[in-house]
């Protein structure tokens, strides 16, 4: 599609690439004439059948969390492989909120150039290189610019798959999205639960399991490449009557459903990446083996899978949330004090409590189609909460790195990290009452 053909109106042209993809419950019938919506039929004139989209959704998913979660359980040997101390560990555990947070603000610009699926196969082919050059690199900062790069792809990957699905998946929608948000945490689960065994026992086994994510990754490039020949350039066209839609041009800082919600998404997302890149090293202070450290890690993402399933239901049929979406931040505290308090007690107790504390992020993503009307203003408080929610969520990952350089003590940051609990759950709360953020610009 040609610049000329898209809406000069970046809300309208952000309202399919950035606003989540709800379930619905049923699919309107197609208007005479028109393609029937079981596939979508690209610009190259050829439809995305079902089994191409199920392995182009499956493959895509598996890989946009393995490159970020796989580096937590190996953090130790990383940093002090490149002379490093915490600080550094922080900063690698803060990247990939950085990234999302701002290579995700280049996903609309970069697809309304090259279609979707275009930009998707060209961001993945970077991060591919990334991830198979970085383990080999024997400069930090190095190391760090390439684990940017690696990342590109997932960055993008999280604004135009959804994206890609809602316009291609036609009656397929809401099984690809059910697919998608499952393998999603899969991978995310499989990353860093596989960390530490493909390492083996050599001291610089960390660079072999990391090369296999680059690896793995070349599953979905392949894939994809044979989608785009049937695609061509595929960014959506403006919704239709969007011109009338009359979206909302009041700055959503007069929404507190939108400031709430922002900040439920950056807490949520401080405390997983923060899981992530320095609870396997946490626990192994603790006593605990960097194997079953990683598992653990692992067994808080794999929750992930049981919220994306159930999650969207729970709010789709419960207007009003508060108590609910509150809890999972007094969850993440209780998680925090019991390894801080009685570590050795069931380390698999307090990450299934710290995993069923992380509902908070499916909660927050079906909470924004569901607290707005529009599509004009779910584009916007998409748009607005996710890249913004992963900058600030940044924040935490390096404070949790300085606090552990500075005083030596894990016991400190597992304190600061069960107080953002408590934040969480006070913005839960707020972002779970039943208002709308349409209603409070207009008001």
């Amino acid at each position: 599609m040609s610049t000329s053909e898209q809406s000069d109106d970046p809300a309208l042209t952000t309202s399919v690439a950035c606003a989540p993809v709800a379930p619905v419950d049923r699919v309107e019938d197609p208007a005479p004439g028109s393609v029937a919506p079981t596939a979508h039929v690209g610009r190259g004139g050829r439809v995305v059948g079902a089994v191409l989209a199920v392995l182009a959704v499956a493959t895509i998913a598996v890989n946009l969390r393995p490159g970020a979660t796989g580096v937590g359980p190996l953090m130790g040997p990383i940093v002090a492989a490149y002379g490093q101390g915490p600080a550094a560990s922080g900063l690698l555990t803060a990247l990939p909120c950085l990234a999302f947070g701002a290579l995700g603000l280049l996903a609309v610009p970069i697809s309304r150039r090259l279609g979707l699926t275009g930009s998707i196969v060209a961001a993945f082919v970077l991060s591919g290189v990334a991830l198979l050059l970085r383990p080999g690199t024997e400069v930090f900062w190095l190391f760090v610019a390439l684990s940017v790069l690696a990342l590109m792809g997932p960055a993008l990957g999280n604004v135009l798959v959804p994206a890609w699905i809602k316009l291609h998946g036609g009656r397929r929608t809401v099984g690809l999205m059910t697919l998608y948000s499952v393998v999603l945490a899969i991978g995310g689960s499989a990353g860093a639960s596989l960390a530490v065994p493909l390492a083996g026992g050599a001291a610089d086994g960390w660079r072999g399991s990391l090369l296999f994510w680059g690896v793995v990754m070349a599953l979905p490039i392949v894939v994809w490449a044979v989608v785009l020949t049937r695609t061509g350039h595929d960014f959506p066209p403006a919704p239709p009557r969007a011109g009338r839609a009359g979206a909302s041009r009041a700055s959503l800082l007069r929404s507190p459903t939108a400031i709430a919600l922002t900040f439920m998404f950056a807490l949520q997302s401080l405390n997983a990446y923060t899981q992530f890149g320095m609870l396997p090293q946490i626990l192994a202070d603790a006593g605990i083996s960097p194997a079953r450290a990683g598992l653990l890690v692992g067994v808080i993402s794999g929750w992930g899978l049981v919220g994306g399933l159930v999650m969207p239901t729970v709010i789709a049929r419960a207007p009003g949330l508060r108590f609910v979406v509150a809890s999972f931040g007094a969850l993440t505290t209780i998680g925090y004090l019991g390894l801080l308090l009685a570590p050795t007690v069931s380390p698999l107790l307090w990450a299934c409590v710290l995993g069923i504390g992380s509902f908070a992020f499916p909660t927050a993503i079906a909470l924004l189609p569901a607290r707005t009307r529009s599509p004009q203003i779910t584009a916007r408080l998409s748009g607005a909460t996710q890249p913004v929610g992963y900058l600030l969520a940044a924040i935490g990952p390096i404070l949790a790195g300085v606090l552990l350089d500075a005083t030596g003590s894990a016991a400190v940051v597992l304190w600061f990290l069960a107080g953002t609990g408590v934040l969480l759950a006070i913005a839960g709360f707020r972002a779970g009452l039943p208002r709308i953020v349409d209603d409070e610009l207009a008001g």
